[in-house]
């Protein structure tokens, strides 16, 4: 995806009036998302997007961590904008921003943000037990195996 569709596609799913609104919510959230992203995971999330979204996301220095909900009052606050349209704004770019990233990748985003950022990317958010089981091993082979069916716990005695 270009730049340019971003910027359309954001325009469109965020119901802005102008191409120049939906870059400014694009710039302001990228950049703020930036500044809670480090390493690797930054990095990986940036391949991902148009090269001119990538530049927005890297360049910003690390900030304090905050929660989903104290990323968009202090974007809200920075960009002069209510909580309430600056959560739509944020959620209009990461909902996009987390289509391009993929699945896989914006998992490991989302481990490394503190709570509060799944439903800006349009996902229900985790609780802390299942962060960390995400993060812990893989499952042994009979939990993968599913369901037993009636039969199965008919001969196991229950």
């Amino acid at each position: 995806m270009t730049f340019e569709r971003m910027l359309e596609t954001v325009r469109y799913d965020g119901a802005y009036p102008t191409r120049e609104r939906a870059e400014e919510s694009v710039t302001g959230v990228l950049t703020a998302l930036g500044a809670q992203l480090a390493g690797g995971e930054r990095a990986s999330l940036a391949a991902r997007l148009p090269a001119e979204a990538a530049r927005l996301l890297s360049a910003a220095a690390p900030a304090e961590p905050l929660s989903g909900q104290e990323f968009v009052k202090e974007l809200a606050a920075r960009t002069g904008g209510t909580t309430a349209t600056t959560r739509w704004d944020s959620s209009t770019v990461l909902t996009l921003v987390g289509r391009l990233a993929g699945s896989d990748v914006l998992s490991r985003v989302l481990t490394q943000l503190p709570p509060g950022y799944a439903l800006l990317f349009g996902r229900g958010e985790l609780t802390q037990a299942a962060r960390q089981k995400r993060v812990s091993t893989t499952l042994p082979a009979a939990s993968r195996m599913g369901p037993r069916a009636p039969k199965d716990l008919a001969t196991s005695g229950r």
